[in-house]
């Protein structure tokens, strides 16, 4: 099983090279059948096999496969054509070749047969497919999927840099004396566009792996068994929800006004990107989209589009939603009700293969991706690939990325608007009264006053050598700089006056309290803003309890060595468990981005806290192993496991309330509680140690 495990750590390593070429810093090969050199090297493979395989510590057999599978429909997307998860036709070949690598009986029949096809379809492609697959089966538990920063550093970093890092590890032999390649902030525009201020959380490096992952981990097409995961279509709706939630109050902190939906496919986009990033797969630059593009018919090889369809598309949604039903091909109706409805309309909006009626209501999300991805090119004129939009990776880093989840978004909360809002029992918690909450900065220093906040900026280092294919070995690192809080705890005086102990769940939330003028949010707004800051249960003895929890622990985050987590063996931990918060737990929210930026001078939030019934909330799960790395259960649920909170995602802020404001409604129940924090930011920058 080691051997099993290092030749697939290895087929994640240096995701352009030959499959036989060494890896792990020139330490290990992967010995392979004749049969496996594609036909450019079949001819030389005795002398490649020597050359890559005779001078390494490990050298690892793959078995030969009797019957070559027929790639012909993985072929269909070219060796060096991008390859996109938002394009149906890219999915459905993801999704063959994912079933493919899933029925493999065994684990070395796997391995074999991931070494066979690695070099014969497109790069991405493979990367994408044989992720998902290590992340399901049930035999590859332990093998981690590396951070795509590492694999695919040219999506994330300066492309110049790529150059200066490859100088920097030929000319210095010893990795340990090779000094981080610095990627510049801010290298996208200048301070001229507004757009720029938060720039710094739209290209943050963490923010665009967490999406990356989420979708690696929540597939819309593939075997029922990993697509059909508990609440998909809910999940989707929420995290993106409360990527929006961040990023407006991101936008208040730097002055600038809630994002503009994009309600209107055919006005021209405001907003232009210009992302200066290569493609990993054929060194082309992600094609620019300039200010006031307008959006047009698509005809792209297998992705011809209407802007009229998605019109079509999104109208049949909204139908729906008025109408409380979806219905499938069959022409039977299926409720929307308060309970399943946001989770089925999050399957129509993203159209998995879990949607009601495909056909029907169409690929409302995906489509309208690719129109803004080939905004510069399509009808495929100018020969030109797909832009940032196109590609999970690198979609968050546009600023129309906001506007249309931000549109999709309003269809999300149309329908929420027409639920009851909560009501008392819903609300209430009987006997449990929350006296005070406070944060307070952990430091030494014990005199740090309670509820402020404090960022900063830290500068940190990623290690690309995984990706810097044909290049030399060992550690290269990119220096970057992003948004750093000080860690900080919660303490809550709780009573529990029920005379038993009794069980709750710790729902923690900090509402934006102003917009961009100063101008004080309603609870409407405040309800939609609404940032989830952690989850947890809590043991209520009778009378009074104290109740702590670090920032570190959010249910909604994964902590920065987690994002950037080294590749290979070395750096897992050898305890059994220790070693299960390797798996299923790249998906998460980076730690760093957990509170938002502040102003110098302090900006004013409302930090929510409710205790409602675990009796209500609690899961019967079929499955009762132990959690495999549910620390960040909120965004990303938990690995074979139903979601862990019976309760809608997001409340109770997901339906309208029963008040006026937030004060009124933490006043009208005694298990819901608010006070005021600031969050100040100091503009300096920190090593990060």
């Amino acid at each position: 099983m080691a051997a099993d495990s290092k030749a697939l750590e290895l087929l994640f390593q240096r995701p352009l090279e030959p499959v036989f070429t060494s890896r792990d810093n020139g330490k290990a090969a992967l010995d392979l059948p004749d049969s496996y050199y594609t036909e450019r090297y079949s001819g030389s493979n005795v002398e490649l096999q020597s050359r890559f395989g005779d001078n390494v510590e490990i050298k690892i057999p793959l078995r030969d496969i009797p019957q070559k599978p027929d790639l012909a429909f993985a072929r269909t997307i070219g060796r060096r054509q991008q390859f996109s998860l938002f394009q149906d036709h890219h999915k459905k070949v993801a999704s063959q070749l994912i079933t493919m690598y899933m029925d493999c009986p065994d684990v070395q029949s796997f391995a074999s047969l991931c070494a066979y096809t690695k070099d014969r379809i497109n790069p991405m492609l493979f990367q994408y497919c044989y992720s998902v697959a290590i992340q399901h089966r049930r035999d590859t538990r332990n093998v981690q999927v590396p951070p795509v920063a590492e694999t695919f550093p040219s999506n994330f970093v300066e492309p110049s840099l790529l150059q200066d890092a490859r100088e920097e590890a030929s000319l210095i032999p010893d990795q340990n004396q090779r000094t981080p390649i610095e990627i510049p902030r801010n290298y996208t525009a200048s301070d001229r566009e507004d757009e720029q201020r938060v720039a710094y959380f739209r290209e943050d490096i963490g923010v665009n792996m967490h999406h990356w992952h989420w979708h690696l981990v929540y597939p819309t097409e593939g075997p029922r068994e990993i697509v059909a995961k508990d609440r998909r279509g809910e999940l989707f709706y929420y995290m993106h929800h409360q990527i929006l939630a961040r990023y407006n109050a991101e936008r208040f902190c730097n002055n600038l006004k809630r994002v503009e939906v994009m309600n209107n496919l055919r006005a021209p986009i405001p907003e232009g990107y210009f992302p200066k990033l290569l493609s990993s797969v054929n060194n082309r630059t992600y094609p620019a989209r300039t200010s006031n593009t307008v959006l047009r018919d698509m005809n792209r090889e297998n992705n011809v589009l209407e802007i009229a369809d998605c019109e079509r598309w999104r109208d049949r949604i909204l139908e729906a939603i008025d109408k409380g039903y979806v219905e499938d091909a069959s022409g039977k109706r299926i409720g929307l009700d308060e309970v399943k409805g946001i989770d089925i309309l999050g399957d129509l909006v993203e159209a998995s293969s879990l949607s009601a009626n495909r056909l029907y209501y169409g690929n409302l999300h995906n489509m309208v991706h690719n129109l803004i991805s080939y905004a510069h090119d399509p009808d495929s004129r100018h020969l030109e690939e797909y832009g940032v939009m196109g590609d999970v990776t690198t979609a968050m880093r546009d600023p129309v990325f906001y506007k249309w989840h931000g549109y999709l978004d309003t269809i999300f909360n149309k329908f929420k608007g027409l639920l009851p809002p909560y009501n008392a029992n819903e609300l209430n918690n009987q006997g449990i009264t929350i006296n005070n909450i406070e944060t307070k900065i952990s430091s030494s220093n014990s005199n740090s006053a309670p509820n402020v906040l404090l960022t900063y900026w830290q500068k940190s280092n990623v290690d690309i050598a995984a990706g810097l294919d044909f290049g030399p070995n060992g550690s290269v690192y990119a220096s970057f700089t992003h948004l750093q809080h000080a860690p900080f705890e919660y303490v809550f005086q709780v009573t529990n006056a029920n005379g038993s102990n009794k069980k709750g769940t710790c729902r923690i939330f900090l509402c934006p309290k102003t917009n961009e003028t100063g101008a004080p949010l309603s609870l409407e707004e405040q309800r939609v803003l609404a940032i989830e800051m952690d989850k947890f249960t809590v043991n209520l003895v009778p009378g009074k309890n104290t109740i702590r929890r670090r920032s570190d622990e959010s249910s909604v985050t994964i902590p920065f060595e987690r994002s950037f987590r080294k590749v290979g063996q070395i750096h897992q931990p050898k305890d059994a468990s220790a070693l299960a918060t390797f798996q299923f737990c790249g998906c998460g929210w980076p730690q760093h981005l957990l509170v938002p930026k502040g102003k110098p001078e302090g900006m004013a939030f409302d930090l929510f806290v409710m205790i409602s019934d675990y009796a209500n909330d609690s899961v019967q799960q079929t499955n009762n192993s132990p959690d495999t790395c549910g620390d960040s259960y909120s965004f990303c649920g938990l690995k074979d496991k139903k979601y862990p909170d019976r309760r809608t995602m997001g409340f109770p802020f997901d339906r309208r309330l029963p008040a006026n404001n937030l004060e009124a409604l933490a006043s009208s129940f005694s298990n819901l509680k608010k006070t005021d924090v600031k969050i100040i930011f100091n503009d300096r920058v920190v090593i990060k140690q």
